[in-house]
């Protein structure tokens, strides 16, 4: 007698449950549900990747929902609110786009931790029956009488074969030689930039690795809310959105309230980055690990774990401010004076300050790019910040462009890029296409 193992509590690896969950917060239940699905993956990666048996309501707050280290999980419900929602979501999956899925999970009340096990199988589809019908009391079959065959034919009938077994390799060599030229020829169609040494050593960072890449785009509703009160906000203000408690208490005018409610309500972006942001996800259409954010709904715990490329300045881009002590080329953020970038350790032929002049239709910007780790130190960050909308498509362009980035990188006198930043200094003279020449770099080549 044979024991079995109910299927239910066979083990499951990491792995296994790892690629289930990235399933699930990519479906259609949660698509549409940024929060929710960046809620699963977190606590999906404190549990499968970091180990933890269990997450804390407060911590989820935090990391997950942008609230303060001591708010207080008594009065603020949100976390026990989103996972409820989750949690139906997770169920709908599994009873729809996901029924056929071998294994399902579930985050079962009281906890916040996902569980993983086999969906149970119908009994009677796994019964054994009593006795294996093996063709019992079957007789053999009688052995056939071997053929006579005339010698000269039987040769003759063998280097046919041989000839026909010949023609077939050689078909099928061809065959192969075809589709891979073919296939060749569709790679390089589908992603040309794996074709431009250049630009493939400075983009595989952020799509052949494990990690996601986040494109964070500009708030440009807070940068109208600044520009509207002429003062400037931090990144924890930004985060906490304690900057609205501070302006609501101002006593402003009906007018300039009213602007603020609509700047509030609104997740406004820039045309020119969303084109950049675009031109990115074209180097690998249809990715599942690049996704695209408004610097509004973005989470601490993405920029710890993914790979980023951050576009637009600290002031319209407050996640920028998170790297601003790393960096040597830093762009002002007061409105009280022109923009300008400084140079905080300028070098021989350099200028310690470089300052934005627009005048008889000739108007020079600046973009400052850098290239780092991210904050955990496992994936890559890229900052791509102008001084104009124009100044930081034309960085984007730079870090596109096989011509630029290879003239850069002999430059650099790199085989690799190492880590670096670049200035660029943009011109355009009304009614042309905008140029960019590099006035400053630095590189990083011991930071890991």
């Amino acid at each position: 007698m044979t024991l079995s193992i109910p299927h239910e509590v066979l083990a499951l690896d990491s792995k296994t449950c790892w690629s289930l969950l990235e399933r699930v917060a990519s479906s259609s239940q949660l698509k549409r549900a940024v929060r929710l699905r960046e809620l699963l993956l977190f606590v999906g990666r404190r549990s499968l990747k970091d180990g933890c048996i269990q997450v804390r309501e407060q911590e989820i707050g935090i990391e997950v929902f942008g609230r303060l280290q001591a708010y207080d999980t008594a009065v603020d419900n949100i976390v026990r609110t989103n996972v409820s929602d989750l949690r139906k979501r997770i169920e709908a999956y599994f009873d729809g786009e996901g029924l056929q899925e071998p294994v399902i999970m579930e985050i079962p009340r009281g906890s916040y931790i996902p569980v993983f096990r086999y969906r149970p199988v119908d009994p009677r589809e796994t019964a054994e029956p009593e006795e294996m019908a093996v063709a019992i009391g079957a007789e053999p079959l009688a052995a056939l009488p071997e053929a006579r065959q005339d010698s000269a034919v039987g040769r003759g009938a063998q280097n046919l074969k041989r000839i026909a077994t010949t023609a077939a390799f050689c078909i099928l060599a061809a065959c192969c030689v075809a589709l891979w030229i073919e296939n060749r020829a569709d790679q390089k169609s589908l992603h040309p930039w794996r074709y431009s040494p250049a630009v493939a050593d400075l983009w595989s960072g952020f799509f052949d690795t494990h990690h996601d890449a986040d494109i964070v785009l500009s708030d440009s509703s807070f940068l109208l809310i600044q520009s509207m009160n002429e003062q400037s906000f931090s990144f924890n203000d930004y985060l906490s959105r304690g900057y609205l408690s501070h302006l609501q208490a101002e006593r402003l005018s009906s007018d300039k309230s009213l602007a603020l409610s609509l700047f509030t309500s609104k997740s406004l972006g820039n045309s020119s980055e969303f084109r950049l942001a675009q031109r990115i996800q074209a180097l690998e259409p249809g990715s599942k690990t690049l996704r695209l954010y408004n610097a509004r709904e973005y989470i601490p715990a993405l920029l710890r774990q993914d790979s980023v490329i951050l576009i637009g300045s600290k002031i319209s881009n407050p996640w920028v401010e998170l790297f601003d002590n790393r960096l040597n080329f830093a762009l002002a953020a007061d409105f009280s004076h022109p923009q300008t970038v400084t140079n905080r350790t300028p070098t021989v032929g350099e200028q310690s300050a470089y300052t934005v002049t627009d005048t008889s239709g000739y108007a020079v910007g600046y973009c400052a790019i850098a290239y780092l780790p991210n904050t955990g130190q496992n994936g890559k960050v890229l900052l791509i910040e102008g001084t104009s909308s124009e100044a930081t498509e034309a960085g984007g362009e730079f870090l596109l462009s096989e011509d630029q980035l290879s003239n850069f990188q002999r430059t650099l006198h790199a085989a690799k890029f190492p880590y670096f930043e670049v200035l660029l200094k943009t011109s355009q003279v009304r009614n042309t296409p905008i140029t960019a020449t590099i006035v400053a770099y630095r590189i990083y080549p011991n930071l890991h």
